[in-house]
């Protein structure tokens, strides 16, 4: 559960720090006030890519930090942070980012420093952030696979099928290979060849990437560095008043009164002790203070090599990320595994055959088990949308999780990870052997359509908050089977009336269960919160700014009364406040 959130210098806003607690909290104001820029700061956090247009006009960093609170209940976050020993303080953890004008920015758990894509895998696990564009990801059929299997409990079996489907498709690669022309597989070798040594040239080692940019911030802020070792140094041992100074004066004085009253002895030895202890360390950090030294030449070392790994993991594995070193050293043994293959084409191609027969036994075995998972799924998937939609102004609404198998009909992919497999008359994609799509009927007699073709703004916000809390464990009648934070950035996008109210309860009901944030225009929505939090936007000097604030009962009804209105007349007053008299909880 997020428990504080503390925003500095990020767009309009110069410092906010918001505390929250559990159940359904709204944020409101005036367009423009800043309600996005919330929700923006949330997702900085959460990991989304961002760049120095955040940073507030004037300032030199932008940050973000939470407090987020994790129990129990949440094993694979406390696994995750058991494996990379960081440690929970009082049930709390302590999130941090932060991005300066040069586009340099840090990222850290607790005190440890992460990279953006560890951030976003963590805190995925806490939090779930259905922004403005959700829709558009929501709507792409690529990415109902996905939501089904993480329903259905599948992804690592289907995770498992992929790594079958990868291997098999560079085996048939391979075979294909062997039997190419003479001439086509010493091109083949020639071209695994060089990436063989541009790679064995390079020595890339795992993990190299995290440590060099680590060495390159420090370069970097070496000025920094040397000012904060020069004013330790002046405090520890230059100067009349510096501790070691103070500290052999005070053990002088103390022998000294030792020899008049000997009852001083164990204090005598203690200020020994500790004189000492400040002379080591003075000797030691005067070393570490003359060595050290601005290294130009070092830091353009490491940033040269790190544009090298970056142009290789680029090459070679697809990606740029911090542990992609991986992929291009696993690139590599398959490139010498294929050469080694290829140079014994002939005694190899009937073992590659038999062991190609059966990885595509193996695949179809699992490809016919996760269909028939994915299908009982589907039924419990549909099933549970349908029931949301009708409590949320659909009665006559039909959700449907479509399983179909993949037609003979498409084209045969052989090797491509992309494309697909087919072994006889089976087809099998990267991912198994069903296609799946997401299907509505809005009204009655209508026909089951794509998500994608829904016309109604009003509707498809209803389908997608359905989809998201169904996939996130909370149902209509408030079961729950996590303990993530929702965030809604508008989800009552054409919506109002009767409808609202009932979006409004239903966020209600589920923030029962869940810690629920929903930025929303509508009264309607805002009268069933938990708590409200109001932005707003004002002009301080020369400069605009905005601010949060946790609305108390009088103020809650007057911002109902300006979500009514416009204004705080006394005729949207009183109907505010029969508003909160009769939905509210507060």
């Amino acid at each position: 559960m997020l428990e504080e959130l503390t925003i500095k210098n990020y767009a309009l806003i110069e410092s906010v720090s918001i505390s929250f607690e559990g159940g359904f909290n709204v944020l409101t104001g005036e367009t423009g006030a800043g309600k996005s820029i919330i929700v923006g700061a949330l997702s900085f956090l959460l990991g989304a890519k961002s760049d120095v247009d955040v940073i507030r006009t004037g300032c030199d960093e932008a940050g973000v930090q939470a407090v987020v609170s994790v129990n129990g209940s949440h094993t694979e976050a406390l696994e995750w942070l058991k494996v990379r020993d960081i440690e929970i303080e009082d049930g709390q953890i302590i999130i941090r980012r932060t991005i300066k004008t040069s586009g340099r920015g840090s990222i850290f758990i607790q005190s440890i420093p992460v990279t953006r894509s560890d951030l976003q895998e963590f805190m995925s696990m806490l939090f779930d952030l259905h922004g403005q564009h959700s829709h558009e990801t929501l709507m792409r059929k690529e990415t109902h696979r996905k939501y089904l299997d993480k329903f259905t409990g599948l992804e690592e079996e289907a995770l498992a099928f992929n790594r079958i489907f990868l291997e098999l498709s560079e085996k048939r690669k391979i075979l294909e290979a062997s039997v190419n022309s003479e001439r086509d597989r010493d091109t083949r070798l020639e071209i695994l060849s060089y990436a063989v040594e541009e790679i064995d040239k390079a020595g890339v080692k795992s993990g190299e990437s995290r440590e060099l940019e680590v060495e390159a911030q420090r370069l970097g802020d070496f000025e920094k560095l040397a000012s904060q070792v020069n004013n330790a140094a002046q405090a520890l041992f230059e100067g009349d008043s510096s501790v070691l100074s103070l500290a052999r004066k005070a053990r002088t004085s103390m022998e000294n009164a030792v020899s008049i009253d000997a009852s001083l002895s164990s204090l005598f030895s203690r200020m020994e002790d500790m004189y000492y202890e400040a002379e080591d360390i003075s000797e030691e950090f005067r070393s570490y203070r003359d060595g050290l030294r601005y290294d130009p030449e070092r830091l353009e070392e490491v940033e040269e090599r790190l544009a090298l790994l970056f142009r290789l993991k680029k090459k070679y594995s697809g990606s740029t990320s911090g542990d992609a070193e991986e992929a291009v050293l696993a690139y590599r043994a398959r490139a010498e595994a294929e050469m080694e293959t290829l140079r014994g084409a002939e005694e190899n191609r009937e073992k590659l055959k038999s062991e190609i027969a059966v990885l595509e036994k193996d695949l179809v075995s699992r490809a016919l088990s996760l269909s028939s998972k994915r299908q009982e799924g589907s039924r419990r998937l549909s099933t549970g949308i349908t029931g949301i939609l009708r409590y949320l102004g659909m009665p006559d609404a039909q959700f449907s999780a479509s399983v179909l198998q993949k037609g003979k009909q498409e084209t045969e992919v052989q090797g491509s990870c992309g494309g697909g497999l087919k072994t006889g008359n089976f087809v099998c994609g990267p991912w198994g052997a069903d296609d799946i799509e997401f299907l509505i009927s809005a009204n009655l007699g209508e026909p089951m359509k794509e998500l994608a073709r829904i016309a109604s703004g009003g509707e498809l916000s209803r389908v997608m908050l359905a989809i998201k809390t169904v996939l996130c464990g909370t149902d209509a009648a408030g079961r729950d089977a996590s303990a993530e934070t929702l965030v809604f950035d508008e989800i009552d996008t054409g919506i109002g009336g009767e409808v609202a109210l009932s979006v409004g309860e239903y966020l209600y009901r589920i923030g029962q269960v869940k810690q629920i944030f929903c930025v929303t225009h509508l009264a309607s929505i805002a009268v069933r919160a938990d708590n409200h939090f109001k932005v707003a936007k004002y002009s301080e000097g020369e400069r605009t700014m905005t601010s949060v604030s946790n609305l108390g009962k009088n103020e809650r009804r007057q911002e109902i009364a300006r979500m009514l209105s416009g204004d705080a007349g006394s005729a949207a007053l009183a109907h505010a406040g029969e508003l909160l008299a009769k939905y509210g909880r507060s």
